[in-house]
């Protein structure tokens, strides 16, 4: 029988999605089911993305270009300059959702065996894109008890080696929901800049800080030029996540040319999902400050209910839409998997991500889980009762 490969054996499940058969079969078993699991906002997709798609006159679906419409990335770029970030529509390469633009870059900037040192817990996928381009994650821990912030400068420096040709953060941060500072993206510069080192930010909640707080992008850092490639999205911005349209942005014009290539191998971009992106850039701000009005509300309401649970420990967010929980049981991945299983409280129950696939070190993350607070408030305030109910039972 012909064998698979080792990196198909080596891929990850994804943490997020390996428990839907369960929620599936709880489903019809007639139980109700929390998503907490998911990034998937139950937010209205903004009304002038859907009429662009639902009124286009198109009479052929052709390709577009491979780096995206020029329309298109002029109008990031203007998107981009109203956030005092500015680059030109040449610096920017249109995707298939942020996960293409990460392993475009992935196969951009690194070869088989180079390292990329990324600060976890962190996005469980960047484990996935890492082994499908053949490179190493090198992990810099963060801890739950300091709300996740940025390990010390020297911690990172004890990692560069001759292989190290990137660090990777998330900004806002998924699965922590932590945002850096001015002065953390200013440190984590001077690192790349005098090591030689390219920083990639994720930074597909941008929109989403909290508390006051301003987001402060990579490509704000002036003299970052060469080093600094950011990846965006519109999924969670606009709450178009089945869209599938990011991209890559850099004024490292070698980054961009090679970048190019990858696009050109995969032809180009979804046509209608680019029609629908392009409008969404219309979006009034109005809909961004009932949308940060609501997260904030629902993050409140779920850090507040969580922190009256027993043996709970749970890190306060300060952007995205996720937290991290730490909870009394040993092992997170049995206790979700319980959950859909065995569990139901008058005939509902939750499903949540654990968050051990979220860090790249074994042994961590293994009693937390990763919670999206992407539900209305009552449905939240319903979960951590449930959760509640259900970890006495567990554990009894």
């Amino acid at each position: 029988m012909p064998h698979i490969s080792n990196k198909g054996k080596s891929m990850p499940q994804s943490p997020i999605r390996k428990l839907v058969p369960f929620a599936e079969d709880a489903k019809k078993r007639g139980i109700n089911v929390f998503h907490l699991n998911i990034g998937q906002p139950d937010i209205k997709t903004p009304q002038i993305a859907l009429d662009a798609v639902k009124n286009n006159t198109l009479e052929v679906v052709a390709y577009s270009r491979s780096e995206g419409s020029e329309e298109y990335r002029t109008k990031i770029a203007g998107y981009y300059a109203k956030n005092d970030i500015h680059v030109n529509a040449d610096e920017i390469i249109v995707t298939t959702g942020g996960s293409e633009a990460l392993l475009f870059t992935f196969g951009s900037i690194m070869d088989a065996g180079d390292e990329i040192i990324i600060p976890e817990p962190f996005y469980a996928n960047y484990n996935g894109f890492s082994i499908a381009s053949g490179i190493n994650v090198v992990p810099v821990i963060s801890k739950i008890e300091n709300n996740f912030a940025l390990p010390p400068i020297e911690e990172f420096e004890k990692l560069i080696t001759p292989k190290t040709k990137a660090i990777l953060i998330c900004n806002p941060g998924n699965p922590t929901g932590y945002l850096y500072s001015k002065e953390e993206i200013k440190k984590l510069a001077k690192i790349v800049k005098a090591h030689d080192l390219f920083l990639i930010a994720d930074e597909v909640y941008r929109e989403f800080a909290y508390d006051g707080s301003e987001h402060y992008s990579i490509m704000q850092e002036n003299d970052l030029g060469n080093h600094a490639i950011m990846i965006d999205s519109v999924s969670k911005r606009y709450s178009m996540c089945g869209a599938r349209i990011g991209c890559i942005v850099s004024k490292n014009k070698e980054v961009i040319a090679t970048a190019m290539k990858f696009a050109q191998a995969r032809l180009s971009p979804p046509t209608y999902a680019q029609i629908a992106s392009e409008a969404a850039l219309e979006t009034p701000q109005s809909y961004f400050d009932d949308v940060i009005e609501e997260y904030v509300s629902r993050r409140n309401t779920l850090i507040n209910e969580l922190q009256k649970v027993e043996g709970v420990t749970v890190a306060n967010p300060k952007g995205a839409f996720y937290c991290i929980a730490e909870l009394p049981v040993e092992s997170a991945d049995d206790f979700a998997q319980w959950l859909l299983e065995k569990f139901e409280l008058n005939g509902e129950t939750i499903m949540v991500a654990p968050a051990a696939g979220f860090y790249s070190t074994k042994g961590l993350g293994l009693n937390q889980v990763r919670i999206a607070y992407v539900l209305k408030r009552e449905d939240l305030i319903a979960s951590v009762r449930i959760l509640k109910v259900a970890l006495k039972k567990y554990n009894s």
